[in-house]
């Protein structure tokens, strides 16, 4: 897992009880949060080595009690932080290799015994990256060929709940009147200096509405120092002490970065919109070379094929003119 400004950021947010209430309660499915006393949450964060690749893992574990069916028990939120610009497909095999690790450390600290057997484990990968995840969820469907049923049994099974922070819109973050919603906002606005004054406003006005504002205002502003520096916006940080106390200032700063943007982005749109002009042009100019293949060899080029030519790309565009000279219907062309 690779280790930036997101890593520090975020695992001091989940260092704090009210942060990992917020994940679970508005982020994962409502039937298993509905089972949770938050009022027992318990950290077990630390650093473990893994004993086949001596790798250190630092991700945020609590534990909470749930009761079921009448039955009190304690499970362990084991919260994976992955914030890599790309998918990692290998995540089931990597996410199985930790939880046995932090089983194993359990056992090493004698926190538990083989006797009483291992506790429940309920593990979530947050992820922020600009990609819609595609990793597969479980272990189990990374086994190919699927195995016949007689040997489905002995087949690896450890299935993990995504939080895919960058797949929420800003009308369902805005649902989530909690601090975290706000961080996710603030994360999904990127580089856009307009969308992030908008994100931090809502940050500022959720803050203000908490009956611990003092003690959330501290921590977000911490985080928000770290994602400040790190998308090196030109905000004096030293000043920047409270969100709710200095929120005229940093308004002010975000408000400058707003204007400087929308600036270059008129200058970078211009130039743009030429190249963009060009671009258009050279693919009308293979629709209407592949329309005429079409019309010589099938006759009239029906509604659904003209579709299929308005959102080709310039690559598919130039496949079709190869393959217009071999194919015996319009269907047999269009089967891709």
């Amino acid at each position: 897992m690779a280790t930036n400004h997101h890593d520090t950021g975020y695992k001091e947010l989940f260092s704090y009880p009210e942060f990992v209430q917020q994940l679970i309660e508005g982020f994962a499915p409502s039937d298993i949060a509905g089972l949770m006393d938050f009022s027992t949450l318990k950290n077990h964060s630390g650093h473990y080595i893994t004993p086949l690749f001596e790798e250190k893992i630092e991700d945020v574990v609590w534990s909470v009690e749930i009761t079921w069916e009448g039955v009190t028990q304690r499970v362990f939120l084991y919260i994976l932080l992955e914030f890599q610009s790309s998918i990692d497909r290998t995540m089931p095999i990597r996410l199985m290799h930790y939880v046995a690790c932090f089983y194993s450390e359990l056992l090493k600290q004698k926190v538990i015994t083989p006797g009483q057997g291992l506790p429940l484990v309920f593990p979530v990968v947050l992820y922020n990256g600009s990609k819609p995840w595609t990793a597969p969820l479980d272990i189990y469907e990374m086994v190919q060929p699927e195995p016949p049923g007689f040997l489905q049994v002995y087949q690896p099974h450890l299935r993990y709940y995504l939080v895919d922070e960058g797949r929420y819109t800003d009308a369902e973050l805005g649902l989530r009147q909690t601090p975290l919603s706000g961080v996710f906002s603030v994360e999904n606005a990127g580089e856009s200096w307009d969308a992030l004054q908008q994100a931090v406003d809502r940050v500022v006005a959720i803050i203000q509405a908490d009956p611990n504002k003092e003690r959330i205002d501290r921590i977000i502003t911490r985080w928000l120092k770290r994602h400040l520096q790190r998308l090196e916006a030109e905000v004096n940080l030293d000043r920047l002490n409270s969100l709710v106390e200095d929120k005229d200032m940093l308004a002010e700063n975000l408000e400058n970065l707003v204007k400087k943007e929308r600036l270059v982005g008129r200058q970078e749109g211009r130039q743009e919109g030429l190249q963009e002009g060009r671009q258009e042009g050279r693919l009308e100019e293979a629709r209407e070379v592949i329309r005429t293949q079409l019309a010589f060899k099938f006759g009239e080029v029906p509604e659904w094929v003209e579709v299929r030519l308005a959102q080709a790309d310039h690559d598919q565009l130039k496949g079709w003119m190869r393959d217009v000279l071999f194919a015996n219907s319009l269907e047999e062309m269009f089967k891709h």
